[in-house]
């Protein structure tokens, strides 16, 4: 096990608080001296399908604590999902059923495992005990917070100030998440930085269980492509962890030079001197910072192979104007066709390359549709095209050929 001083130069990276830090160091000290891991629980409700980078955050610094030796604790929230986290929402979130939950719970358990060791890992589900508890249970368990204290978090302000309602059940997710500590006895939580108020409640109501408090550990908001707002996928400014590697290799390409510096402290294993050296305009171009990001990414979650690839296959469409060397291949049935032919924007939708007719027309519009070797821009939505075996189609980033059935 790495000394102490060690273990703490490395927790820091990328945090944005550790609260309080005098008692994150006792605890090392305490586990190093014996032996014993501490504890580390990071939980993560599966309200979606979808696992993205700014989720990698928080569990990336949880396979940190691994690598450090230490018990990662993941608690898979099926019972704090069916309330739903307040924290940073300007209004409720929908409702969702427990088969919606448990559907997702497992698909997200996948996706994780390709960030921690989810072998090595305690996965948990919080309706373990929250199934069991009785009304008095949960009565006795809201007499641990005022609502003058509950009413302090600052989204719960904003929304006060702005006559958006908040729902009762919402005041319960913060004592949900600190019942959560307590039951798998906690040494450290992780969380964004928008959770410290629930990472505290946790502190509290382990006191009040008798039990030492956990050390709360916050990262910062991850932005999504755009740069501005936090990743989402409500946003569409989110590169997924199980999407192909060309997808999160070119939107990575994609993102505003201001981000490299956050992106690679954040989401790559490489030492401080080396992101400085890449975030220096003077010293590393951004287009090359950004490939050099972009492989660390793929490398993640697919392996250096594919990382290889996908830069050769992004320089060879971007840089070289050339199609990548593996297209996908999907179906368009003949008799779609009329006179062998289709408009440009059913022809998008019918490869795949545009979810409906209406973004079909907006990415023709935008300039970036091309069809054929040649790659021949499209100009009108409309524009009848010839549909053979092996026409080739760019949308964007994405590439299409035809295989008539």
């Amino acid at each position: 096990m790495k000394s102490v001083a060690e273990q703490m130069e490395l927790i820091r990276r990328g945090v944005e608080q550790i609260v309080p830090e005098a008692e994150l160091v006792r605890k090392l000290e305490r586990s190093v001296a014996t032996g014993k891991p501490l504890r580390i629980k990071y939980g993560i409700d599966p309200t979606g399908i979808d696992v993205h980078l700014g989720h990698t955050v928080p569990l990336r610094k949880l396979r940190l604590f691994q690598e450090l030796g230490h018990q990662a604790v993941l608690i898979l929230g099926n019972y704090t999902a069916l309330v739903g986290d307040p924290s940073g929402r300007d209004q409720t979130r929908a409702r969702l059923t427990q088969e919606q939950v448990e559907a997702n719970a497992i698909d997200y358990l996948k996706q994780i495992s390709k960030v921690i060791d989810v072998e090595k890992t305690e996965v948990v589900r919080n309706g373990d005990w929250f199934s069991c508890m009785s009304f008095l249970d949960v009565m006795r368990l809201t007499a641990q917070i005022t609502v003058q204290r509950m009413l302090e978090r600052d989204d719960f302000t904003k929304r006060i100030q702005s006559g958006t309602p908040i729902s009762l059940h919402e005041c319960l997710y913060p004592l949900m998440q600190g019942q959560d500590s307590v039951e798998i006895c906690a040494d450290v939580e992780l969380g964004g930085t928008e959770q410290l108020f629930n990472l505290m409640v946790g502190r509290r109501l382990q006191e009040a269980a008798g039990q030492e408090p956990q050390v709360c550990v916050t990262s910062p908001i991850l932005c999504g492509l755009d740069g501005v707002r936090r990743m989402g996928k409500s946003l569409n400014n989110y590169v997924g962890v199980g999407e192909p590697a060309s997808e999160q290799f070119g939107k990575t390409m994609s993102i505003p030079d201001l981000l490299l510096c956050q992106w690679f402290t954040l989401l790559s294993d490489r030492a401080p001197e080396e992101v400085e050296v890449l975030t220096d305009l003077q010293r590393t171009p951004p287009m090359e910072a950004k490939k050099r990001l972009g492989s660390d990414i793929v490398a993640c979650y697919h392996g250096a192979e594919a990382a290889v690839k996908a830069r050769a296959d992004w320089e060879k469409q971007f840089s070289r104007g050339e199609a990548p060397t593996d297209v996908e291949e999907v179906e368009v049935l003949a008799s779609s066709l009329n006179g062998g032919q289709l408009p440009t924007f059913k022809l998008l939708v019918a490869l795949k390359l545009a979810p409906s007719g209406n973004e079909a027309r907006r990415l023709v519009q935008g300039g970036g549709v091309t069809i054929g070797e040649e790659q021949a821009k499209v100009s009108d939505p409309n524009q009848a095209i010839a549909v053979v075996t092996g026409l080739l189609v760019r949308a964007g980033r994405k590439w299409r050929k035809v295989r008539l059935a």
